[in-house]
């Protein structure tokens, strides 16, 4: 593969409440052998620390450079397409789920239009169903079925590989109207829409879900573009507009 065809482009690794400073430093270095520089830590146990650094082993400006939060919602905010990783499937879900390949392979095409993000969750639980609600969608790594356990910055090196070599035959950006929403103007409409969803009475939670999430993974497939969020929530606008004039 010739290396000077990969090209820079925004994407975003995301570590989220990682407990052991080593893998930190190991995802950093996983991230460098294959041309990612964007980290982004969302409360980690331990950051700066000595072992993060050893680790790192020449990666150590990945580390200078990374971005510290308190939020999960604060690292994705302005990405246009956020994918969340799963030790296992979770069929229980409707976020559209995609292989390690295959989701590399998007991932830099969209990339070359707006910042996206693949999310890691704690070594121990991985992402909480609550993380899970910021993704667009879900990446699952296979592997030995009787021992299907990948150390954090292991799975961190495999998608990070994969992304590299869907950089050398990334296909061109898919010509869009309008950019794709980012996870912040997505929280704005999921907000909205349960203040409209709460007016007008229809909050059936039958089946144990909550209704705003069947939504939310509605709109997760239909890869909403700015527009297209903004046409919506001028919809909404307009159905509470007509319920305050119904309720002088």
């Amino acid at each position: 593969m010739n290396s000077s065809a990969i090209e820079p482009c925004p994407i975003r690794i995301v570590l989220v409440k990682t407990s052991h400073p080593g893998n930190i430093g190991a995802a950093a270095r996983a991230m460098k052998t294959m041309a990612l520089s964007e980290l982004w830590l969302v409360e980690p146990k331990f950051f700066p620390h000595a072992d993060a650094t050893a680790l790192a082993s020449g990666a150590e400006d990945v580390l200078e450079r990374a971005q510290v939060v308190t939020h999960l919602a604060q690292a994705v905010a302005g990405c246009g397409w956020v994918v969340g990783t799963t030790a296992r499937v979770r069929s229980q879900y409707y976020w559209p789920s995609f292989g390690v390949r295959e989701v590399a392979q998007k991932l830099r095409q969209t990339a070359q239009q707006t910042p996206v993000a693949v999310v890691f969750g704690t070594e121990r639980t991985g992402l909480t169903n609550e993380e899970l609600e910021l993704c667009n969608a879900l990446l699952h790594i296979p592997a030995n079925p009787q021992y299907e356990s990948l150390n954090l910055s292991q799975a961190v090196q495999v998608v990070a590989y994969e992304l590299y070599a869907a950089g050398a035959a990334a296909l061109p950006p898919t010509v869009r109207e309008s950019p794709l929403a980012t996870a912040a103007e997505l929280e704005l409409l999921y907000a909205h829409l349960d203040e409209v969803l709460e007016a007008v009475g229809f909050t059936d939670r039958r089946g144990g879900v909550h209704l705003l999430k069947r939504f939310k993974r509605i709109f997760a497939r239909a890869e909403l573009d700015h527009l297209e969020t903004n046409i919506l929530r001028g919809l909404l606008a307009g159905v509470q507009a007509t319920i305050a004039k119904a309720n002088p």
